[in-house]
């Protein structure tokens, strides 16, 4: 007790020396005193690794200590019993950890009672009392009934019975070989495995039993004798075990049951209903092969119904003649107006009707039956032949006369040129000298 009071007093003194150089942690665990997250930076003084109250150091003694502001630690677990037996001592300690005094006091009488702590203990009522052997009994028979074996004796420990957890020192028996004139039997042994067979089956299959390979060994190695009987050899010839690393077997696809139909596919008139299956019954797997044959299968279903008919416009009408407010424009060169109409047909059985204008009208001039001067176009190419073989086949070329149409605006408010071109097209489909040739005969035009 005297030298934990010397080690404790010498802690003390040697927290004060704070100029040595010490390992630095980051982090101090105050309830353990333990010291982690080493700093990267060497050994430094106590006084630069404690300009952070959080870190911890350890020093020349390997103690942790921390940087923070002197403190107790918790008080460590109580010791054994200073005694096995009758009254003893147990202890439990703590020390300051920090910086600086825990105490302002240096009564040593007052530190101890501040960082040691005693209370008496009993383990034991009575100490041990070693007993005393009995004498040697008689020696027991030989462990065998042929050739050599050995014997053996005991003794007890109850001369003087032990008290309180003593015992009795040496052995409790004696052991000695002995010899039997017999010929001892000669039992079995069994031979070295032989090698692994093949599996009984080259795949693993859900509805198969897991393949199994066997091995045998024979009752020879030696042969059990006859005469003074042996014993067999004891267990199995044979060993079994399952094939574990083989590939799982193919499983082909089946199907699974039909769908029911499903709702027609139309609302009106005549559609299909349609039946589905899945090739999951089961599905195919392992390089099974999949289903053969069609997953959909359809029925013509009736609605009973006429479906709607929505209405289509006929084609527009020819343009009517050329009109203006002004009275009688023909062959002058005021604008007027021109329309024409068609019609939304066939809409029944509440179809949609015709999308877009019953009518149109386009700006125009009246020139019909006007006199014009014309100005034939250029000549167009040569058609191909007609027919494309035999004898009599011609081609054909054209040109067209346009009406000089100079003395008229081209606009009425709004370009309307394209309305009010009046064409005449000449097109010859007999032989003639300007615009028809023999193919046969004459390759280019004449003039």
């Amino acid at each position: 007790m005297f030298q934990l009071w010397k080690n404790v007093v010498l802690l003390m003194i040697i927290r004060q020396s704070v100029s040595q150089e010490v390992k630095c942690y980051s982090k101090f665990k105050g309830d353990l005193g333990y010291c982690y997250d080493l700093l990267l930076l060497g050994e430094v003084t106590i006084d630069d690794c404690c300009l952070n109250p959080h870190y911890g150091y350890i020093g020349a003694d390997g103690k942790c200590q921390s940087c923070g502001s002197a403190t107790w630690s918790e008080w460590t677990a109580w010791s054994a019993c200073s005694v096995p037996c009758h009254e003893g001592v147990m202890h439990r300690q703590r020390e300051c950890q920090g910086q600086g005094k825990c105490t302002q006091t240096n009564n040593r009488n007052t530190l101890r009672k501040l960082m040691l702590e005693t209370k008496p203990c009993i383990e034991s009522d009575c100490c041990p009392v070693q007993g005393q052997w009995s004498e040697w009994g008689e020696w027991q028979p030989c462990s065998v009934t042929c050739q050599k074996g050995v014997k053996k004796r005991v003794r007890t420990c109850t001369k003087v019975l032990p008290r309180c957890g003593g015992t009795c020192d040496g052995p409790s028996e004696e052991i000695q070989p002995c010899v039997v004139d017999q010929v001892c039997p000669t039992n079995g042994g069994w031979s070295n495995w032989g090698n692994w067979q093949p599996c009984s089956r080259t795949c693993v299959g859900e509805d198969f039993p897991t393949p199994t390979q066997q091995r045998y060994r024979s009752c020879t190695n030696p042969a059990p004798s006859s005469v003074p009987p042996g014993d067999k050899c004891p267990g199995l010839g044979s060993d079994t075990k399952t094939c574990d690393d083989l590939p799982p077997c193919p499983v082909n696809g089946n199907w699974g049951v039909w769908s029911p139909p499903s709702s027609c596919s139309v609302t009106c008139g005549v559609g299909v209903n349609e039946m589905l299956r899945y090739c999951d019954n089961p599905a195919p797997r392992h390089g099974g092969l999949f289903c053969s044959g069609a997953n959909r299968r359809t029925t013509i279903c009736n609605t009973k119904k006429h479906c709607p008919v929505d209405g289509r416009w006929s084609e527009w009408g020819s343009w009517e003649e050329c009109k203006s407010n002004r009275g009688n424009i023909n062959c002058k060169p005021y604008g007027g107006q021109q329309r024409r109409q068609r019609w939304c047909e066939h809409t029944s059985f509440n179809g949609t009707a015709c999308d877009g204008k019953i009518t149109e009208y386009r700006p125009c001039y009246d020139i019909k039956f006007c006199p014009l001067n014309g100005n034939w176009s250029e000549w167009s190419e040569w058609s191909t032949c007609d027919p494309p073989c035999g004898d009599g086949a011609k081609r054909t070329r054209e040109r067209i006369c346009n009406p000089d149409l100079s003395g008229y605006p081209e606009k009425i408010g709004y370009p309307v040129k394209m309305f009010l071109l009046v064409t005449y097209r000449i097109l010859t489909v007999s032989q003639g000298r300007l615009n028809t040739t023999l193919c046969s005969t004459i390759t280019k035009p004449q003039f």
